[in-house]
């Protein structure tokens, strides 16, 4: 465990920005996380996972910990569920493939969402009709503070859209370390509802879908839509999808009878993002190194050597667009440092 002082972070955040860290640390044990913490306790402190869902704009003038616990186990089973416990730094997709070949169900509409297990709980990830708090039990987690442990049940973690107590009541408070998920042995909950999930299945000749069917169309569609990281530079969604009042949207869906829309509950209605920035004009346009992916207009993109201000201009620009065209604010997903 080595200390390191003005440290690149350009390949510890998906958009490849060049930002340094004044000093970086990367842990790999429950007992070096409390000791950093410890012996670091008046230090400013920023937690790394995977980087996958963070825009740096900045150096940071802390000391990074990098959290890069390893390890997964199975905890308790039944005939019909399994309890599988995931360390914080297990890249997710290997883990949700992993969990694929044991036959156990409920994480492969997640497939090829970037990033690390341990941050999962933060944004209450989702895709495809999925959400984390589908198949989430509970997660162990740090007290900065005082380095004390603790156990967050579903109840705790008071999960809402891309919302969690960990971006709210408890922000900045905790560092989960382990993740526990339960999942089906049997009669697996196959979740196609989304249209794309269908015709990529009916592609394949897949009538009746396995897991594997599910996740490999998943991957298939995001791989059409979705740079990689590894080649363009980028934290998957930028912006959360909008959610609505039903009577606000009524008056702006007589204005715009195209726009797409789904119900959320009877009260309220989610607009795709992606397609309100795509009508704004900005699918494909690049401004300078930092632009919008040309097959998908949710996605901002590093084409080399953006800074993380420049991708920021450019999302602003964005966010201000749509809310003079349709009237509708939208947020970015992605944390902005």
């Amino acid at each position: 465990m080595e200390i390191q002082t003005n440290f690149s972070l350009k390949n510890f955040n998906t958009f490849g920005i060049e930002a340094r860290a004044k000093q970086f640390v990367a842990v790999h044990s429950i007992a070096e996380l409390g000791v950093v913490l410890q012996e670091y306790k008046t230090e400013k402190k920023f937690i790394l996972g995977g980087g996958s869902n963070m825009l740096l704009t900045q150096d940071i003038d802390a000391l990074v910990i990098h959290v890069d616990l390893k390890g997964k186990k199975i905890i308790k089973e039944t005939d019909d569920f399994v309890w599988v416990e995931s360390q914080a730094g297990e890249n997710w997709h290997e883990f949700v493939l992993w969990t694929i070949e044991q036959n156990f169900g409920g994480l492969e509409n997640m497939s090829l969402i970037p990033g690390n297990v341990g941050t999962t709980p933060v944004q209450n990830i989702g895709a495809y009709g999925t959400e984390i708090k589908d198949t989430f039990e509970s997660c162990e987690a740090m007290k900065i503070e005082n380095q004390e442990m603790k156990t967050f049940t579903k109840a705790d973690c008071h999960f809402g859209y891309r919302e969690s107590v960990f971006k709210n009541e408890v922000k900045g408070q905790y560092i989960i370390t382990s993740v526990v998920f339960k999942l089906t042995k049997q009669n697996h909950n196959i979740n196609i509802s989304y249209g794309d999930i269908k015709a990529e299945l009916a592609k394949n000749n897949a009538e009746t879908p396995t897991l594997r069917d599910v996740s490999n169309a998943v991957i298939a569609i995001r791989q059409s839509k979705l740079p990689d990281p590894k080649e363009l530079g980028n934290s998957g969604s930028f912006f959360k999808n909008p959610i609505l009042l039903k009577t606000d949207f009524e008056k702006i869906h007589q204005k715009f009878p195209e726009m797409k829309y789904y119900e959320v509950s009877a009260t309220e209605v989610k607009v795709p993002a992606g397609w309100l920035i795509e009508q704004a004009g900005f699918k494909g346009k690049r401004f300078g190194d930092a632009g919008i992916h040309k097959n998908q207009a949710l996605v901002l993109v590093n084409y080399g050597n953006a800074s993380g201000q420049e991708i920021l201009n450019v999302s602003k620009n964005i966010q201000e667009t749509v809310f003079k065209t349709f009237g509708i604010a939208i947020e970015a997903e992605v944390n902005i440092i």
